[in-house]
């Protein structure tokens, strides 16, 4: 801790002049000791100020980039290399549109087995792929159709006749359409109620805010048996991640201004790697994401070994009561030097373009197709090495006292020490990720509707956020369409009920073939 001393400026004075003349006194190391104490210290503030407001621009405006072509990875002021620009005019091709409507159009003229009207000898085939033209129409998010009834009335006994309406109509005034639209509009990609309430009667065709939410609700009503079962299946998953965001639930702040043990409110985004895939999980309360993890991993086969867990290196992301095997994000190390790298370029270089050639060997085992144990392998040959003469070199650093152990550097290199074996878990464990990016990015989905509707009302409406999440993600990671997937579910309401196993992402569609061949054999 640094020592407070009263130095009067006619004392700083008689200093200056004994140095100058070379005279100093007894006493005047202790003074001069002081001195030099105290501007290390006021550096070593600057510092750690510069990388704080660097992080809180970060958290304000968000990062442009991380990746190492993109910043300063040499000593010096050399400016990073400019990623080149691919080639290409950024169209999608008609392959692309996969949702699309397909209309076949024949030759107006010719048909195949007709003669060459330019050769006359030869014939015409049909084995030539189609020409493909888009086109693209435009309209309301959500279409009404007014069915106007025609009523006779009789001029005698005054009976009125109304015509029926055609039998595709249907008795709901929303389809289930509708509602797998709201859903993936709110939930998938942000757009508040009210912003889209606006927008429908903006066009003639209204749909409150209010009348949104009570169909979004029905929705899930319909459905929510496959959340439960989308939760079993992700507890036995091989990998998980999991992280946690700030979420705001206005019936929850009203509780804790009165009494409650823990006033935070936290989305937690959990990814499982199953065998089936990856599954997107959301729990949104005053759980932390090591709480909402214990939850998943109470419905785990007692039979299978523990899951290997990937975090940052926050206790609470931590299930207590459940074992796991515990990875680090080597981001979260890498993160610390990227945001000091102005101030310690030279050190701060060395690490980042060790962790470089890392990613360079795991990106190279997975454009070999490696399995997970010819990855550890791999690993283990290549960036062992590597990630031994790292640890080395940050060792020296702090015992050769050549780092100040409390400057910005000094906690950098502390950190990735500190949490060294789980973060090089992947030198030891086949299967182990290097990062946690993956539930970063499932995080954004929440992260997107906290930007745009900024808190969630009641615990209910947290739930069902949740669940509308949860699917939406997990048919994104499995490449599924999730508005088809949302609006077969609410068709098939009743058996969900009953064996909801049968209506998850990757099963749902072979149970629908499974019911139209039994329909086919017994008419």
């Amino acid at each position: 801790m640094l020592k407070t001393m009263d130095i009067k400026q006619e004392e700083l004075d008689g200093l200056l002049e004994r140095v100058r003349s070379n005279e100093l006194q007894e006493g005047d190391y202790e003074l001069i000791k002081a001195l030099v104490e105290t501007v290390c210290y006021l550096s070593s503030l600057s510092d750690e100020k510069a990388a704080s407001i660097k992080r809180l621009l970060k958290m304000l405006f968000g990062s442009k980039t991380e990746k190492t072509e993109k910043i300063k990875t040499d000593a010096g002021s050399q400016q990073a290399k400019r990623k080149k620009k691919k080639k290409g005019h950024g169209k999608n091709g008609a392959k692309a549109y996969k949702g699309a409507k397909k209309v076949k159009v024949s030759h107006q003229t010719l048909k195949s087995g007709n003669d060459c009207p330019a050769c006359v000898k030869g014939k015409l085939y049909g084995e030539k792929p189609p020409a493909r033209i888009i086109r693209i129409t435009g309209g309301a998010p959500f279409q009404a159709t007014v069915y106007e009834l025609q009523r006779l009335r009789c001029n005698l006994c005054g009976q009125i006749f109304k015509a029926q309406a055609p039998d595709h109509v249907g008795k709901d005034k929303y389809d289930a359409k509708s509602g797998a639209m709201l859903a993936l509009l709110k939930y998938g990609s942000g757009v508040p109620l009210y912003r889209l309430g606006k927008l429908q009667a903006s066009l003639g065709m209204p749909l409150p805010p209010s009348t949104q939410w009570e169909i979004i609700e029905s929705v899930a009503d319909k459905i929510h048996p496959v959340y439960t079962e989308l939760i079993r299946h992700a507890a036995q998953g091989r990998v998980m991640y999991n992280d946690d965001t700030t979420m705001k639930i206005l019936s929850l702040m009203k509780e804790t201004d009165k009494a409650a043990k823990r006033k935070g409110m936290f989305t937690s985004g959990i990814l499982s790697e199953c065998d089936v895939g990856k599954i997107a999980l959301f729990f949104t309360g005053h759980n932390h994401a090591g709480e909402n993890l214990s939850r998943i991993l109470q419905k785990r086969d007692s039979r299978k070994d523990p899951p290997i867990q990937m975090c940052d290196a926050l206790s609470r992301n931590l299930p207590k009561d459940f074992e796991s095997i515990l990875c680090n994000c080597l981001v979260h190390g890498r993160r610390h030097f990227v945001d000091i790298m102005d101030d310690f370029p030279e050190e701060c270089s060395h690490v980042i373009n060790t962790l470089a050639k890392i990613y360079a060997h795991d990106q190279q085992a997975k454009e070999q197709n490696l399995d997970d144990d010819q990855r550890l392998r791999y690993h283990q040959t290549h960036s062992r090495p590597l990630m031994r003469a790292l640890k080395k070199w940050l060792q020296a650093k702090h015992e050769n006292k050549e780092v100040e152990p409390n400057s910005s550097l000094g906690k950098a290199i502390s950190y990735m020490l500190k949490h060294w074996e789980a973060l090089t878990r992947f030198l030891e464990v086949p299967g182990a990720p290097l990062d946690n990016n993956l539930c970063e990015q499932l995080l954004k989905k929440s992260i997107l509707h906290r930007k745009n509707s900024l808190f969630y009302k009641t615990e209910h409406g947290a739930y069902i956020g949740d669940l509308f999440m949860s699917l939406i993600h997990t048919c994104n990671l499995q490449q599924i369409n999730p508005f088809e997937y949302l609006s077969i579910l609410q068709n098939h309401s009743s058996e969900i009920f009953q064996n909801p196993a049968a209506w998850l992402p990757w099963t749902f569609k072979d149970t629908i073939g499974q019911k139209s061949q039994e329909t086919a054999d017994n008419p």
